[in-house]
């Protein structure tokens, strides 16, 4: 084994132990940063396979902005875990059918091949040439043009969501209005009420009656 192999597997590793953990981790938190170690790892695994635009665009369109807002969101949304995970087993069995056929489809796909379309073919010439970046945009916008603007919507639709969440109203937050700060004015803050005496006032006690011994009460037979 080579260096070279050594290194796909090592990187292969770390990519599906990262992936494992992104969906058993507890913390929402540490769930994203296990993220961005797998697509670390998968941008190394790219430059293993000489597709160096897709591990730069990887690792600054992905690790540099997405997962760091994504970070941002998370932290910001101050997620409840323990009603996240009420339900779980309830629902696992589906999740679980679902997974089964995901693997299922990815399996039949890798198994069967790839097959080469002549759009492909063009980029493998193009690719011989020594530009994948070119290549990549051919794919991307003939072949691929319906996914990758699929792809777009998805994003904006997410990113709408999460401004959405991050912005809702919460009830344990107290904040003021700036606007009715500046324009408070003095007679607002304080207002004098005129209130009607009751009953007239007791007069004074004075010390030296309040200092003596109240006389004992004499009971008549």
């Amino acid at each position: 084994m080579d260096v070279k192999t050594g290194f796909f597997y090592l990187f292969s590793l770390v990519l599906l132990f990262a992936a494992f953990r992104v969906i058993t981790a507890r913390n929402p938190v540490h769930a994203v940063l296990y993220l961005m170690l797998a697509f670390s790892q998968a941008s190394a695994v790219w430059l293993l396979l000489q597709a160096e635009f897709l591990a730069i665009v990887l690792v600054l369109v992905y690790l540099g902005a997405v997962m760091v807002l994504f970070l941002f969101v998370v932290m910001m949304l101050d997620l409840d875990m323990s009603g996240l995970r009420q339900g779980f087993w309830k629902h696992f069995p589906l999740a679980a059918l679902v997974g089964v056929v995901i693997a299922l489809e990815m399996a039949y796909v890798l198994m069967g091949g790839f097959r080469e379309t002549p759009v492909a073919a063009v980029a493998k010439d193009v690719l011989a040439q020594g530009s994948n970046t070119k290549a990549l945009g051919i794919l991307l916008y003939t072949e691929y043009l319906y996914p990758v603007q699929i792809a777009a919507v998805i994003l904006v639709v997410a990113m709408i969501a999460a401004i959405a969440l991050t912005l809702r109203e919460r009830k344990d937050t107290k904040f003021v209005n700036v606007q009715d700060q500046v324009h408070v004015k003095a007679r607002d803050r304080l207002r004098v009420l005129k209130v009607d005496v009751t009953k007239p006032a007791l007069p004074p006690v004075p010390p030296e009656a309040a200092a003596q011994p109240a006389a004992p009460v004499e009971k008549k037979a």
